[in-house]
């Protein structure tokens, strides 16, 4: 496999917005091809009889199961709020509308 030359690094780190030093390409465009060449070593192998798989490890849930606990009273929660009207609590609004 053809490794990446300077111009297409400097091309890259463009399209990328970096700016980079002419020690930094030089470094880039190492890594780069050595990524590429692990990447052709990868790509010689035998995969046939490998069935295709989204994820390589088991999936399992960390999460904790959902406890109902009682909430807390509506006028304590009212009193905590900056404004209140009524049942709900008054926030300022997000998409460019005047609060009433």
């Amino acid at each position: 496999m053809a490794g990446l030359s300077r111009s297409e690094v400097e091309h890259v780190a463009f399209l990328a917005r970096l700016g980079m030093s002419p020690a930094e390409l030089d470094r880039l465009q190492g890594q780069l091809n050595q990524i590429l060449d692990q990447y052709a070593k990868l790509a010689e192998l035998d995969t046939d009889a490998i069935p295709p798989t989204a994820q390589t490890i088991e999936l399992e849930n960390i999460l904790r199961d959902d406890v109902v606990t009682p909430s807390l009273p509506r006028d304590a929660v009212l009193a905590n709020a900056p404004e209140h009207r009524g049942a709900f609590i008054v926030v300022p609004p997000i998409l460019g509308g005047e609060a009433d």
